[in-house]
C-alpha cells in the first residue's frame, strides 16, 4: 500500500485531457490505491473491474457520507443545509434508499422511457433546426446540454425560465481540481438552490400539474411517504443528476466518432450499431470521473489491501472500465464491443435510476445529429475541447462544422 497518497495531476493539461494513461499506472502498481482527487480528499481508489463490481454491491461500505471519518466531506456542505442535502436516495442505505427509490422508480422503467421517445426526438429537431442552417455551432451549448435539461424540465415541471439559473448553481457546486472548495462560494450557490427548489415545491403544493414533482409533493402532503427536507432533496437530485451526467455522455459520444473517423464511418454505414456504440462511449470515457464513493462501515479487505473504517472508497469506474483483465483492447474505442457490462451506471441497489433515459437520450441525441448535420466534423484540435477537471468527464465545448441545410420543420420548444 502506498505510504503517501498520489494526488491526481489536475494541474497538468496533459492529465485533464486524457488521464487514461495515469489510470493504467495507478492499476497496474496494485488493486487499491491511495490517492487525492478533486477537492483535495484522500480516498482508497478500486482501480480493477472485479474488485469495483464487488464493492458496489458490498452492504459493509455506505452511501451516507455521515459514515466518513474525513470531516472535509459534511464540511464542504453549508451547515443550514446540511441535512437536507444529505437526505437525498443517492446518499441513503436501505431502508430509506428502498422508500425513497421505490416513489420515483416507476417513472424510469425502461418501457415508461421508451414513450418519451417521440418527444425526445422533437426536442433533438428543433434545436437542430436552430443551427442546421448555420454550417458551424458549439455542440455542447446549442445541442447536448439543452436537449437533457429540457426533458427532465418537462418531467418534473420545472418552468422554461429557470434553467439558466439551476444550470449555474450546479455548476457551482461541483468540485474543480485539486483544490478545496470555497465555503462561501459554495455556501451562496447551496442557498440559491435551496430557495429555488422550496419555491418550486410550493408552487406544485398550490397548483399540481402532471409532472414528477406534483406526484411526490402529493405523496408527502396525503400518504407521508417522505418528509419536507427529503422532498426538497429528491428534486434537487432528480433536477441535477436528471442532465448532467448526460451532456457529457452526448458531447463526449459525439466528441469521440469526431476523433475516431473509423467508428463514425462504421456507424454512419450501419446505424443500427448505435445502441451499443452508446455502451462503448459511456466505457471507454464515460462521463462520471474517476468513479463512485463509498464510505467503510468498518475495517475490511479488498483485494487484499486493509481498508479502515471510516475511509472514503472510490470505485474508479473510468479506471476500472478499461481494465485489460475485463476488456480486450480495452483503450480502442471499438462500437461493435459485444460484451461491455461497464461500470459507468455503477452497480447494486444504487445503480443508476436514470439509466435507461440517459441510453435514450444518448442514442436519439448523437444518432440524429450524425443524421442531421452532413460532413460533421470537429472545427478545432481536439485539445481545445476545454474538459474541466473535478468529479465528471465531457468536453466543455464542442465547436463543428457541417454542411449548412434547411430546419427540417421539428417543433422548438428546447
Amino acid at each position: 500500500m502506498d505510504r503517501q497518497p498520489i494526488p491526481l495531476p489536475y494541474d497538468d493539461p496533459a492529465f485533464v485531457a486524457d488521464p487514461f494513461p495515469f489510470y493504467r499506472k495507478l492499476r497496474e502498481g496494485g488493486p487499491v490505491r491511495r490517492a487525492v482527487i478533486a477537492g483535495g480528499l484522500e480516498v482508497w481508489l478500486v482501480t480493477r473491474y472485479e474488485d469495483g463490481l464487488a464493492a458496489l454491491s458490498d452492504p459493509r461500505l455506505s452511501s451516507d457520507v455521515r459514515d466518513a471519518s474525513d470531516p472535509r466531506l459534511v464540511e464542504q456542505l453549508p451547515v443550514t443545509e446540511r441535512e437536507s442535502v444529505l437526505r437525498n436516495m443517492l446518499r441513503a442505505d436501505p431502508p430509506d434508499h428502498t422508500r425513497l427509490r421505490r416513489l420515483v422508480s416507476k417513472e424510469f422503467t425502461a418501457h415508461r422511457v421508451a414513450g418519451l421517445e417521440p418527444r425526445v426526438q422533437e426536442i433533438a429537431d428543433g434545436l437542430l433546426d436552430r443551427i442546421a442552417p448555420d454550417g458551424r455551432a458549439d455542440l455542447v451549448a446549442a445541442y447536448a446540454l439543452p436537449l437533457p435539461v429540457t426533458v427532465i424540465r418537462e418531467l418534473l415541471g420545472v418552468p422554461v425560465g429557470d434553467r439558466d439559473d439551476f444550470q449555474r448553481w450546479t455548476d457551482d457546486l461541483m468540485p474543480r481540481g485539486a483544490g478545496q472548495p470555497d465555503p462561501a462560494h459554495t455556501d451562496a450557490a447551496w442557498r440559491h438552490m435551496r430557495g429555488y427548489l422550496t419555491g418550486l415545491v410550493a408552487a406544485k403544493r398550490a397548483r399540481p400539474g402532471d409532472d414528477l414533482l406534483s406526484a411526490l409533493v402529493t405523496a408527502r402532503d396525503t400518504e407521508g411517504s417522505l418528509d419536507e427536507d427529503e422532498l426538497t432533496a429528491m428534486a434537487f437530485l432528480l433536477l441535477v443528476a436528471g442532465y448532467i451526467t448526460t451532456v457529457n455522455l452526448i458531447g463526449g459520444g459525439i466528441a469521440a466518432l469526431l476523433t475516431h473517423p473509423d467508428q463514425l464511418r462504421r456507424l454512419r454505414d450501419d446505424p443500427a450499431l448505435l445502441p451499443g456504440a452508446v455502451e462503448e462511449f459511456l466505457r471507454h470515457d464515460g462521463p462520471v470521473d474517476p468513479g463512485i464513493a463509498r464510505f467503510a462501515r468498518e475495517d475490511l479487505v479488498i483485494a487484499g489491501v486493509s481498508v479502515p473504517r471510516g475511509a472514503t472508497v472510490l470505485v474508479g469506474s473510468a479506471v476500472a472500465d478499461r481494465d485489460p483483465d475485463r476488456f480486450p483492447d480495452p483503450d480502442r474505442l471499438d462500437i461493435t464491443r459485444r460484451d461491455n457490462a461497464h461500470l459507468a451506471f455503477g452497480h447494486g441497489i444504487h445503480y443508476c435510476l436514470g439509466a435507461p433515459l440517459a441510453r435514450l437520450e444518448g442514442r436519439v441525441a448523437i444518432g440524429t445529429a450524425l443524421r442531421r448535420l452532413p460532413g460533421l466534423a470537429l472545427a478545432v484540435e481536439p485539445g481545445e475541447l476545454g474538459r474541466r477537471p473535478g468529479t465528471l468527464r465531457g468536453p466543455g465545448r464542442l465547436p463543428v462544422t457541417f454542411a449548412a441545410t434547411a430546419p427540417a420543420g421539428g417543433r422548438d420548444q428546447a
